[in-house]
């Protein structure tokens, strides 16, 4: 493939042959915690940096994936030649991420969404710069309808990318949970494809019923992760009266605010069910009033070990720093803005087949 002229009309020297092709490296731009990363090294990439503006996301990072830098920053100010990339000496290079997505979802009423379309714009511009001969973007469905989006594809097609793209079930896919989302896959090297679904939706109960039983509130003595927010007086009356599945329509009557008719989610205050998959793990899952976050059988809400758990990391994930411990909530946005590991790794292995086609 000769090279071809980016947006900024710099070579692209991507599509080196099957001869030359080596480990893929990868560049993970809104790395979080690190599902996406950790999914694709157990496919068996080399991510050699993730970056996050957000710097409480450091210790799980590097706790977790030994070997890869996080650098913590803003991608405005991030030019895709800060990483020195040797393109002579290295495998295929992979850019791949995640945008902050709450502006784009459903469940998003009311939020300017200018600056986070700004960061797919960002997005956007890092493939000009760089070219890399892979790329992979998961986020909410509701992307696809966006502008910004619409850019990135044309950007992609002017540059000779072949692109596969469509929203997923995540539950055929190994997540036990009802979320949807976009994923995209782009390279240059070779025909590209989404991963194919790789079993039905799996239960509650697979991933969180033999963890230790703990009350609301408290912590786990073998592991601060897993660890829940305390309810109310009243909140507590609540998911005692709550049913697997349920909803507040579950309780007596006095237990029942005004409010609860009116709202948008009529799943609010209830529990999971152990032989379902559990609602999509939002930013907001340690909270009770918020979904049906409460655990099917005891009275409280999900803890950031379950919530993670429900997003397929791995059981010893480390999560909490124990020099510098995070409230609750600041966990809670940990997990709920992760890739799945178990799609990250699926993504993986599409780019792996992309990368080393025959």
């Amino acid at each position: 493939m000769t090279a071809t002229k980016s947006e900024s009309g710099v070579p692209c020297e991507c599509g080196s042959s099957n001869e030359d092709i080596r480990e893929i490296q990868a560049i993970d731009i809104f790395c979080g915690i690190g599902g996406l990363t950790r999914g694709l090294r157990d496919a068996g990439i080399q991510v050699i940096a993730g970056m996050d503006i957000d710097p409480t996301c450091r210790y799980a990072y590097e706790a977790n994936n030994p070997g890869t830098k996080f650098l913590e920053g803003d991608v405005r100010e991030l030019k895709f030649s800060d990483f020195e990339l040797d393109r002579g000496t290295s495998g295929p290079i992979a850019l791949v991420g995640c945008a902050p997505c709450q502006p784009f979802s459903a469940h998003t009423r009311g939020i300017d969404s200018t600056e986070d379309c700004a960061l797919v714009d960002e997005f956007a511009r890092l493939v000009s710069e760089g070219c890399p001969d892979l790329i992979s973007m998961e986020n909410v469905p509701g992307l696809a309808k966006h502008e910004s989006f619409h850019k990135l594809m044309a950007l992609l097609r002017d540059l000779d990318y072949q692109i596969d793209f469509n929203v997923l079930n995540f539950q055929k896919y190994g997540v036990p949970q009802r979320r949807w989302r976009l994923v995209m896959l782009a390279s240059r090297i070779g025909p590209v494809a989404l991963p194919r679904p790789t079993q039905n939706a799996t239960k509650v109960s697979n991933f969180i019923q033999d963890l230790e039983p703990i009350a609301a509130g408290k912590t786990s003595e073998k592991d601060p992760a897993h660890t829940t927010l305390p309810l109310s007086k009243t909140n507590l009356a609540r998911i005692q009266q709550s049913k697997p599945g349920g909803t507040w329509e579950d309780w007596d009557k006095q237990l029942v605010s005004p409010c609860h008719s009116k709202a948008r989610y009529p799943a609010s205050y209830g529990r999971m069910r152990w032989s379902a998959p559990a609602p999509t793990i939002t930013t907001q899952f340690c909270y009770y009033s918020t979904g049906r976050f409460g655990h099917p059988r005891e009275d409280r809400a999900i803890s950031v070990r379950e919530a993670a758990l429900l997003q397929t990391f791995p059981s010893d994930y480390m999560l909490v720093d124990p020099d510098d411990p995070l409230p609750i909530h600041k966990l809670a946005r940990h997990i709920g803005n992760a890739v799945p590991v178990k799609v990250g790794e699926l993504i993986g292995n599409s780019l792996l087949e992309a990368a080393f086609h025959d």
